[in-house]
């Protein structure tokens, strides 16, 4: 069922305000010429003048004709992030666009929510990773999901944690990229491995050099400081912030004192560049709002999805028409006024 409303392709503010003064022109040249102050002006003229004004202040108005569609255009490009909730990233050292401190993981969760704005169209996977990396949400289009995702995001229990290892989520990744590029081999797929590059697990670490042969681009994306902060106790059935409880820390067995985690630099760049990508560090500077990659495909196909949104269809061709032809009218009657002057 379609219905008619207003939509500028301005905006309101810019929109209404070009709107609002072609109305207030429009009704001086009224006053004017009601007044006797319009000179030699015919009412012809003023009607003409009149009509001009009025219909440019309702173009920027853009009307349209609102219809229900389950069809959508999406960009040919999958974005897969994978996000680690290991106890680590619960430590308050991290900062993304500000001076404010939060956590790693809070960190990462603003960094999702810039990548699903950055690759707005686009199809999105999500996993976390811990003791084991899960997919959480397959391929899809709906970026509220993802955002949705992230927003529920809490850190590892300490209970089940048993070292951090960075290529837990490396099978998963493999089975996730490898479905989606034989499922869309034409897309472009963009891996974010969002992390504190920790690897405290004793055996040694698998390489993420398997996952190039699945991917057009890739980005290990650092949070936390080099500096490092106390690893709060995260227990099983906890809600405070992030999951974690207040002033209890994770005890180091060999100094009996509060463990300190710091942010790995050169683990994340060597993931980085195992994976052919780029490394990334979020800080109070610098963040994923414009880290798009330059590899996400030009492409889009359209898909017919199972929720239904409202598409608005401009209907300014009988406003164009109509404007055409005033200005037609009002130039050569201009020009025949100027005739008889001479």
């Amino acid at each position: 069922m379609s219905s008619f409303t207003l939509s500028p392709s301005l905006g309101w503010p810019a929109g209404g305000a070009i709107a609002a003064v072609m109305l207030l022109f429009a009704v001086v040249s009224v006053v004017r010429h009601a007044c006797g102050k319009g000179g030699d002006e015919t009412v012809m003229s003023c009607v003409r003048r009149t009509l001009i004004c009025l219909i440019i202040g309702a173009m920027a108005l853009t009307p349209s004709v609102a219809s229900a569609t389950t069809s959508r255009a999406v960009n040919n490009t999958d974005v897969v992030v994978a996000v680690d909730v290991t106890g680590s990233m619960a430590v308050t050292d991290a900062q993304y666009g500000s001076a404010q401190t939060v956590t790693r993981l809070q960190a990462a969760k603003q960094a999702v929510q810039d990548l699903t704005e950055a690759y707005a169209d686009s199809s999105f996977a999500a996993l976390r990773f811990g003791a084991s990396g899960t997919l959480d949400v397959p391929l899809t289009p709906d970026e509220a999901a993802i955002n949705n995702w992230a927003s529920t995001l809490t850190p590892e229990a300490t209970s089940v944690s048993s070292g951090s290892s960075l290529d837990a989520p490396l099978d998963q990744l493999v089975t996730t990229l490898k479905s989606i590029r034989e499922a869309h081999p034409e897309h472009a797929i963009v891996l974010y491995l969002i992390t504190d590059g920790e690897q405290t697990s004793s055996k040694a670490r698998r390489s993420f050099s398997t996952l190039r042969s699945y991917l057009n681009d890739a980005f290990a994306v650092g949070v936390g400081s080099t500096k490092g902060g106390k690893i709060p106790l995260i227990q099983d059935g906890i809600s405070g912030k992030d999951g974690t409880t207040e002033e209890q820390w994770v005890t180091d067995p060999d100094t009996g004192q509060p463990g300190v985690s710091a942010m790995d630099e050169d683990n994340i760049k060597d993931l980085a560049d195992e994976m052919g990508g780029t490394a990334l560090f979020v800080s109070q500077s610098d963040t994923l709002a414009n880290g798009r990659s330059a590899q996400a495909s030009n492409k889009w196909k359209v898909t017919v999805t199972t929720k239904q949104r409202t598409r608005l269809t401009p209907v300014i061709w009988p406003l164009a028409i109509a404007l055409t032809v005033l200005l037609a009218w009002e130039i050569g009657a201009g020009a025949v006024l100027s005739r008889r002057l001479l």
